[in-house]
């Protein structure tokens, strides 16, 4: 009895240990700022003025991701050494989404040009802070980035919408599919 009574303090505390390592603590999760996006991107991505970075379960792996909107000059040069994918959903759904050759193309309208989405896919208990996957999402004309619901089917997943500038203000939903990220348009916003 007395070895219970001496062992049952010892279990309790690794468990308080064991249990305060599975969840991610936010003390130990990086500002999101410029420095960060650097860091984790290249010198020559910068957070987008006024937005501000969402962590939510994008890829439905059941760990925090990162999404942070954001304009590179050209991450096609830093992908390598930042290992993160550059994908270019918008141009996929057109037929073509080759970003060694749709990261060329010039925009229109100069408020656009170098507007990505960056992803981040967590890892374990860490979450984003433990990249598992990175990705640059190209060819992204956006006013404002959110992350929401969306219906695919019968499946509910979480996605990144875009509303687009222009005269219609369009807005798509930006989802991965498993293995990479689809654009999907949603229409047009009245205002």
């Amino acid at each position: 009895m007395r070895v219970c009574t001496a062992v049952l303090p010892l279990l309790l505390l690794l468990m308080c240990g064991v249990s305060a390592a599975q969840e991610p603590s936010s003390r130990l999760a990086p500002k999101v700022d410029n420095d960060f996006v650097q860091r984790e991107f290249g010198s020559s991505c910068t957070m987008v003025d006024g937005q501000s970075a969402v962590a939510a379960d994008i890829n439905g792996d059941g760990v925090e991701d990162l999404v942070v909107p954001a304009r590179c000059s050209n991450p096609m040069i830093d992908q390598a050494e930042h290992r993160f994918t550059v994908l270019d959903p918008y141009y996929d759904f057109f037929g073509y989404g080759d970003p060694k050759i749709t990261s060329s193309f010039i925009t229109d309208d100069p408020a656009n040009k170098g507007l990505v989405v960056l992803v981040i896919h967590g890892s374990g208990p860490e979450a984003w802070y433990s990249p598992k996957a990175k990705f640059v999402l190209i060819n992204l004309a956006f006013k404002q980035v959110s992350v929401k619901k969306m219906a695919l089917g019968k499946k509910k997943l979480m996605a990144i919408y875009t509303e687009e500038t222009g005269a219609e203000r369009n807005v798509a939903a930006i989802f991965w599919d498993g293995k990479k990220y689809k654009y999907e348009p949603m229409g047009s916003t009245l205002n």
